[in-house]
């Protein structure tokens, strides 16, 4: 038996707003209260930490993750800093220099070359380079650069080669960009041709980094056109053999449950794409974009929509979809409406299923989520990112629709379950920075309380897992010791009503404080991370 008595900080907690200690027993929470209630386990315990005005709060969870693309990310070439297309070329260039003998090496049984994260919104000239710039920079090898939404890319013909029929595919373009199916069929392409230690390297870079952000579970969207089958059952296999953060992966695949259950995955749920990207055009829209004359592309109708959440639900087993346009989340109601027609919607419900990015909801799509439970996975950073009057969101959209974009606060006052998540490499995996994304968006009126902001990217990532019987996302007695320890400033509560001050440090109020996250306050940092009492990060803890 192992225990541990952390004492002299703030514990975020429901059990006691003034908390400051807690112990832990075997990984699991016994005690959490104040200092003096410390003493009484101060002699009986194998370690005390003093946490010297540290707080001590939930471990956060990220509920829409891509491990191996935001590790090659972070080992692989990042493209986005990126201003122009000979911005990209030079960069390209840099990393993978040619042979300098005058003469190309042909390289298309090398290795995999890897980039992504460019966005053509914010170059300078939007001009994109030629299959032929791309090659020469290149030296002819295979190589695969991701746009920053990963609905579409710049591939060499070396890639190109490794997929037979690519040019009679919807979405291929002669000059080397390709989206839609054609862009699916080489991404799959470029995850196969990844070598084992490309892809073990990866993910652990994603891993040890969510780690040092106070992350201690992230879900893995994997998909046949995403990533790989291969992918998830590497990432699931090595990850379930050490400790470390927990991985719990989703195959977003129609009708293939059976797959998903021989990966170990929760369900065929995830980045099963109704549509695709606002960047890319490729977001189904009920009107047409701002920018270009169309609707984007729809990737499902509402019957597959129907038979698939009918099938995952008579499993047990959760069902869900990608779905970015508000043309996509009305084709995703109408096949729950329908779905609901056909079963008992109980069992409907039971099963919890989830609809991932959801930015463009209205009041209908809000209320039947609510009436059959399903879970909305959002991410925050999107709007920090492409939000705002200067932003690719105002460009796509134009102004009217793109304040309506991600709608926090009418999902919060629904009583719909919140689940965020950073879609890394989309954006930063840096759960704190979505936290302010939530309570500060653009548009002030959709922005939500600190407090509901944590809670979506806590206990929310729970419950859109279906944990939340065993591990709660809380801290109270007899929850996993799962926590995260930050160095932080002072602490201070939002309060619920803006006519009052937005801040209080009134420690009368009886609500745990958490971080300033305004605009430009510090960002707390992580001194140690803690999954089930096994310590997965340590960065300075005393």
């Amino acid at each position: 038996m192992t225990s541990t008595l952390l004492r002299g900080g703030h514990v975020y907690t429901s059990v006691d707003p003034f908390a400051t200690a807690m112990l832990i027993i075997d990984g699991v929470i016994q005690w959490v209260g104040s200092d003096a209630g410390a003493d009484v386990h101060q002699d009986s315990v194998d370690e005390v930490i003093e946490l010297h005005g540290a707080l001590v709060t939930p471990a956060f969870v990220d509920a829409h993750v891509h491990t191996t693309a935001y590790g090659l990310l972070r080992t692989g070439l990042d493209l986005s800093s990126t201003s122009s297309a000979q911005d990209l070329l030079s960069m390209i260039r840099q990393r993978y220099p040619t042979h300098t003998s005058g003469t190309d090496l042909h390289h298309s049984s090398a290795e995999l070359l890897w980039g992504q994260g460019w966005d053509e919104s914010t170059w300078i000239s939007r001009q994109f380079p030629t299959l032929a710039d791309i090659d020469t920079a290149s030296g002819n090898r295979p190589i695969y650069l991701s746009r920053v939404d990963a609905h579409s890319a710049f591939v060499s013909s070396a890639m190109m080669n490794r997929v037979p029929g690519i040019r009679e595919m919807a979405g291929w373009g002669p000059q080397g960009f390709v989206t839609q199916e054609a862009h699916s069929a080489i991404r799959a392409a470029a995850f196969s041709g990844l070598s084992e230690h490309q892809r073990l390297d990866a993910q652990k870079a994603t891993l040890q980094h969510a780690a040092a952000m106070g992350v201690a579970s992230v879900h893995e969207m994997a998909g046949p056109t995403i990533s790989s089958a291969e992918d998830l059952r590497f990432l699931l296999h090595w990850t379930q053999q050490s400790s470390g953060v927990e991985v719990l992966g989703y195959w977003g695949a129609l009708g293939e449950w059976d797959t998903a259950a021989d990966l170990g995955a929760l369900g065929c749920a995830g980045d099963l794409f109704i549509d695709g990207s606002l960047g890319s055009h490729t977001a189904c829209l009920s009107h047409p974009y701002a920018d270009v004359e169309t609707n984007g592309v729809r990737y499902l109708d509402s019957d597959a929509v129907r038979d698939h959440i009918i099938e995952g639900s008579r499993r047990r087993m959760q069902a869900g979809f990608h779905v970015i346009g508000d043309g996509a989340l009305d084709i995703a109601a109408q096949g729950f409406t329908a779905a609901q027609k056909a079963m008992d919607p109980s069992i409907i419900r039971a099963a919890r299923h989830r609809l991932e990015h959801a930015e463009m909801l209205n009041d209908t799509h809000i209320a039947l989520c609510a009436d059959l439970d399903v879970t909305l996975s959002m991410q925050p950073l999107f709007d920090a990112t492409w939000g705002g009057l200067d932003g690719m969101y105002n460009t796509r959209l134009g102004k009217a629709r793109s304040q309506e974009m991600n709608p926090f606060s009418s999902v919060t006052r629904a009583g719909v379950t919140l689940a965020f998540g950073s879609d890394a490499p989309v954006t930063a995996l840096d759960p704190w920075a979505s936290v302010r994304a939530a309570a500060f968006p653009h548009n002030p009126s959709s922005g939500i309380s600190v407090r509901a902001a944590f809670a979506a990217h806590t206990r929310g990532g729970r419950r859109a897992a279906r944990q939340d019987a065993v591990e709660p996302g809380v801290l109270r007695e007899g929850a996993p010791a799962t926590y995260a320890v930050w160095e932080v400033g002072e602490l201070v509560v939002q309060a619920p009503d803006a006519r009052v001050a937005a801040w209080s440090t009134d420690a009368r109020s009886g609500t745990p404080g958490l971080p300033d996250v305004s605009p430009g306050a510090s960002a707390p940092r992580c001194l140690r991370t803690v999954r089930a009492g096994e310590i997965i990060f340590d960065g300075g803890v005393s």
